[in-house]
């Protein structure tokens, strides 16, 4: 009997020693579709498959540890259906593929680039991915970087059919930087997640650049949106930290604050947001930014310029700070039908106006007559639309006329009793060229600084 112990005892420390002791991990040339399906299945955990230049076709799983790159060249091709590659595993790297032609049923998760969930530590980059559903789509996992990726949908899709870029649902610790995404649906949606950082990436002709839902604790900077329909929704979120981006040649707004909670919109650039089709009696003209239903925001630093309206604000989006913006050549400046009179100043200092006529006799810098953006006939339009056609009577002129020599003070509408006399610098906005590139630490320790930033 003692004998057997001390045989099982020699074979446990044996099976330690075999099993504790790390594998070396193996690089394997691949070169056909097969040979890549069997390699995903019979490859260790920690191995490399390299991909020579060829089609692989068909669609792959990796399910366990692995790193799945490839030379120029290597074409993943999922022939029309389901998702090119699934991720079913922890610490997976997918570099350098061109992915292309998945599928387009939305409701089935179809992906260029599918990470199921409950999975960790997986880095998508260098990649080029090209077809109708999503781009690259996580469910319930964290510690994602998705960096240095071309993600394009189809164009010939409605906008809405099509798939997001990157799409996130219940991810945490998401670090999404250096991406150029273009005609997908939104380029980067983020739902019921936190501590993502979204930066230095470039989106142009979808719905919205950037879109999170139910998400907090996130931050954005350094991205820039173009002829999209939205530069940056915030819907249903808190504590949102968006900051140095830039949209441009939007038709609906350059940021949406609906319903949203204790977010900072800070440095952002917002021009020409323009809707051709706008008509006030629909509410649709662009809105260099859209407050609705948000609380207890900071709007600060930023620059709304040449648009439909420059801040529109509706149902309960008085409770914000709104302070140091700049505010020029918007054909509207702000539109505020509330019930509430609202100061726009903190401390002694106001926004901005490119219409403000007052004077600065102390030399401060502060215009010495508050700014009342819109008069009592500009909110009587609102109220009534369909009076439109006698705003440039001489009755209206000599009602406005009449109204700014008295300097009434209504009891509703938009004041600011410290106009600035010199519009501000939005600081360290990067000119909106894509190799430009705004370096910031985050300002949280959401997420720690990519390993690919520099590349």
């Amino acid at each position: 009997m003692l004998k057997m112990a001390h045989v099982f005892a020699r074979f446990m420390m044996l099976c330690t020693l075999v099993f504790s002791h790390p594998l070396i991990a193996a690089t394997w040339t691949i070169n056909s579709s097969s040979e890549l399906a069997a390699k995903l299945l019979t490859a260790n955990a920690g191995d490399t498959l390299t991909l020579l230049p060829a089609h692989y076709l068909g669609q792959f799983e990796i399910n366990k540890a692995l790193t799945l790159t490839g030379h120029e060249g290597a074409i993943i091709d999922a022939q029309g259906s389901g998702c090119a590659i699934k991720i079913a595993a922890n610490n997976v790297t997918i570099d350098g593929l061109i992915i292309q032609n998945w599928g387009a049923d939305l409701y089935e998760r179809n992906a260029g680039i599918l990470i199921d969930e409950n999975t960790a530590n997986i880095a998508i980059k260098h990649n080029q991915l090209h077809g109708d559903g999503f781009g690259i789509r996580a469910d319930h996992s964290q510690a994602l970087t998705i960096s240095h990726n071309h993600i394009s949908g189809n164009s010939q899709l409605h906008i809405l059919d099509r798939g997001d870029g990157i799409y996130l649902n219940r991810v945490e610790q998401a670090l999404i930087e250096f991406n150029h995404i273009k005609q997908v649906r939104d380029g980067v949606y983020i739902e019921s997640s936190k501590g993502s950082l979204v930066t230095n990436n470039r989106f142009y002709q979808q719905q919205y650049g950037i879109h999170y839902m139910y998400s907090e604790n996130d931050e954005a900077y350094g991205n820039y949106s173009q002829d999209v329909s939205g530069g940056f929704a915030i819907m249903s979120s808190k504590s949102v930290y968006l900051h140095h981006n830039w949209a441009q040649n939007a038709t609906e707004y350059g940021v949406l604050l609906n319903i949203t909670n204790g977010a900072r919109i800070e440095y952002n650039v917002l021009h020409n947001i323009h809707n051709p089709q706008g008509d006030a009696t629909l509410g649709n003209e662009g809105r260099a930014i859209f407050i609705y239903g948000a609380l207890d925001n900071e709007i600060h630093g930023n620059e709304f310029a040449r648009s439909d309206i420059g801040i529109a604000m509706a149902m309960g989006g008085e409770k914000n700070r709104i302070y140091g913006n700049n505010f020029i050549d918007n054909l509207i400046q702000v539109k505020y039908v509330g019930d509430e009179l609202l100061q726009w100043s903190q401390q002694g200092r106001g926004n901005y106006w490119s219409g403000y006529m007052g004077w600065d006799h102390g030399q401060d810098g502060i215009g010495d007559q508050r700014y009342q953006p819109n008069d009592s006939m500009d909110k009587l339009f609102w109220r009534y639309p369909e009076a439109k056609f006698l705003m440039n009577s001489p009755i209206v002129s000599l009602l406005r006329w009449v109204e700014s020599q008295l300097a009434v003070l209504s009891a509703t509408g938009i004041y600011d009793d410290f106009p600035l006399m010199q519009p501000i610098t939005v600081e360290n906005v990067s000119n909106p060229l894509f190799d430009d590139v705004v370096h910031h630490q985050p300002n949280t320790d959401l997420i720690a600084k990519s390993e690919f930033a520099d590349e």
